[in-house]
């Protein structure tokens, strides 16, 4: 396992953004005109629509109690006021009840500058591990000077949580790069971030691969198939099942419903007498888990290794099983929780608007929730973090709900501090996944895919021609996992996806290869500089007249910081992605129309290299956060 980080954020030295500055200073204004204080909530502030001349747009009404005028009057007051009285307020229009203002391009040539100088813009975070500068995932110095007083917040974050019996499938690389790139995000706020994989390790799931490769495996072993452990186990999983739900219909055939067979099939009788001796301890089992498990966790080292993700500490649920365990059994003698006739144990969750939900079945081995609680307590004891974040599908909301009533019932304080980020499934083109009969798209095989897909297609564009090879192949890579996690990522998690490989790898619209070409040819244009004799600008000047396509790319570098506060609120890293794709659009569009190392005026020319190399930054900086690396060169 890897060392803790601990994230420690730092005091950013930036400019105060321009909403702040405008909300302060039409609160002045209320008191100036109208002798009258105004709440925060009645300062109302959005984005300028495209259509409109203006940066930021005031909406009017909320003050009409307090200038007792028009909206058209009110507006053309506080405008003026603005005008007059704050140098950063270039000109006003107003529309109906909205006040549209123009900001001074001298102010976002004066942020360029600061943005230029702060190489962590945005950024929140340094590493404080007793290295000093701390290289984070975004790539570049990510050290700010001056430590805030208040510690910060502590998340912990479970995501990837596989079971030991089938290898990682595209589902799970949904989770893996959501759960990686939220952790990211979070950092970049200045939280303390720990990363978190509960295994589960152990369950009548496990003990039908295990009874399986005892039927069948004839001492098969990852050496001795060439296959990878997590491969060869999941077989048997496919095998189980197959046997399994043979003698279901034999069952059915013979007379026996559709639950009874299901319940009575001599293959699950067999595993759950199997799991029984694994909570028992029997010495043969046991030994039989630990080597197919440690199969399984080898194959998955790999996989996390090519999806770029990692984690900070690794739960097992055959490790946390009995603390859940203990908990409930409390429950019961507390009279919180109670027993069915048969000896399982049940908690009533009928005053909550739910049903009875079972804790611990009637031979006394535990269920998925008992798990939960256990491990949820041991985080506690552990780490106490102020926020518990569940990266799980959907399809799991219900057992979230009642994990956090149950834990409630128990009397920790800290059970409210629990979150389920709840996302929708992956399917594919031709429908969904079904893991118990082998259809699924395997994790290894479509990472392997994804790269061929963009060897093939930079051969056909030639876009890496005159390239070595050793730089062709890394380069392909960076393109392949580019093109899948910002497939991914660009899509809100709440939301249900269609994965298609091939759409995924464009080099036009909003894809990974897409950004990770702009920001590659962006890097060309300071070689190039470099070949000229050209330098780097150390300022910008503020007398520069921005043309509406420079000024854009200002105003979305300017929104950059508050984009990642609003996808950590959200834990949403799409808002990051498709921020950095109308970033990237916006500039291929000023590369298409105007020169910039061509810029006869030398001001002009420093102005464009000063704000290329900005975007570059918070390009790659973006990406970064979404787990995405960027090729210097395409």
């Amino acid at each position: 396992m890897k060392n803790e980080i601990i994230f420690v954020p730092f005091k950013q030295h930036q400019m105060q953004q321009i909403e702040e500055i405008i909300s302060g200073s039409v609160t002045e204004a209320i008191q100036s005109l109208y002798g009258r204080v105004c709440s925060p909530d009645q300062v109302q502030l959005q984005k300028t629509r495209r259509e409109f001349e203006g940066d930021i747009t005031l909406v009017v009404f909320p003050l009409l109690k307090i200038s007792r005028k028009t909206p058209e009057q009110t507006a053309s007051d506080i405008g003026e006021y603005l005008v007059r009285n704050h140098h950063e307020i270039k000109q006003y229009s107003i529309i109906k009840g909205f006040l549209n203002l123009v900001v001074h391009d001298s102010y976002y040539l004066k942020t360029l500058n600061n943005i230029s100088s702060d190489k962590s813009y945005g950024i929140k975070t340094g590493a404080d591990n007793g290295s000093g500068l701390h290289t984070g995932p975004y790539g570049g110095d990510m050290m700010h000077t001056g430590a805030e007083d208040q510690e910060p917040e502590i998340f912990m974050v479970e995501y990837s949580s596989p079971n030991t019996n089938k290898p990682l499938h595209l589902g799970h690389i949904r989770n893996n790069l959501l759960g990686y790139s939220v952790c990211n995000i979070l950092k970049a706020t200045g939280r303390r971030v720990i990363k978190t994989n509960l295994v589960n390790d152990r369950g009548i799931h496990i003990c039908k691969s295990m009874l399986a490769w005892l039927r069948h495996g004839k001492g098969e072993t990852p050496q001795s198939s060439g296959k990878k452990g997590d491969h060869l186990v999941g077989e048997y999983y496919v095998k189980f099942e197959q046997e399994y739900r043979s003698q279901i219909s034999e069952l059915i055939a013979g007379g026996q419903t559709q639950e009874d067979a299901e319940r009575n099939a001599p293959l699950i009788l067999e595993a759950q007498e199997m799991l029984r001796k694994w909570e028992a301890g029997d010495p043969e089992i046991m030994k039989l888990w630990r080597t197919m498990n440690e199969w399984v966790y080898e194959g998955f080292d790999e996989t996390y290794r090519k999806l770029g993700v990692d984690f900070d500490k690794v739960y097992y649920e055959s490790e946390t099983w009995l603390k859940g365990k203990e908990i409930v059994l409390d429950g019961v003698k507390n009279q919180l929780f109670f027993k069915h006739h048969d000896g399982s144990v049940w908690v009533d969750l009928k005053p909550e608007g739910l049903d009875e939900k079972i804790l611990l079945r009637s031979d006394g081995t535990s269920v998925y929730i008992t798990q939960d609680i256990g491990t949820a307590q041991l985080r506690q004891e552990e780490y106490s973090p102020d926020k518990m974040i569940y990266v799980v599908g959907n399809e799991q909301n219900y057992h979230f709900k009642v994990l956090s009533i149950i834990l409630e019932k128990l009397g920790f304080p800290w059970a409210r501090s629990l979150h389920h980020l709840s996302y929708g499934m992956v399917e594919l083109p031709e429908g969904r996944m079904k893991s118990r009969e082998g259809i699924v798209v395997d994790a290894d095989d479509l990472i392997a895919e994804m790269i061929q897909t963009a060897r093939e297609m930079s051969r056909e564009l030639g876009k890496l021609d005159g390239l070595p090879e050793g730089e062709k192949e890394n380069i392909c890579r960076i393109i392949g996992m580019g093109a899948l996690k910002y497939y991914i990522l660009k899509v809100d998690p709440v939301k249900n996806m269609t994965f298609n490989p091939r759409e995924s790898i464009d080099f036009d619209g909003n894809t990974g290869a897409f950004i990770q070409y702009t920001y590659a040819r962006i890097r060309s244009v300071f070689r190039k500089a470099e070949e000229l004799g050209i330098a780097k600008p150390r300022n910008v000047s503020e007398r520069i007249v921005l043309n509406r396509k420079e000024k854009n790319m200002l105003l979305l570098v300017h929104d950059f910081p508050s984009v990642i506060e609003d996808a950590a609120r959200a834990y949403n890293p799409s808002l990051i992605a498709n921020f950095t794709y109308e970033l990237v659009r916006e500039y291929n569009q000023f590369y298409h129309d105007f020169s910039i190392l061509r810029e006869k005026n030398t001001e002009k020319r420093n102005f464009r290299m000063a704000l290329s190399e900005v975007v570059a930054r918070v390009v790659r900086n973006n990406m970064g956060l979404l787990g995405i690396e960027m090729p210097e060169r395409m």
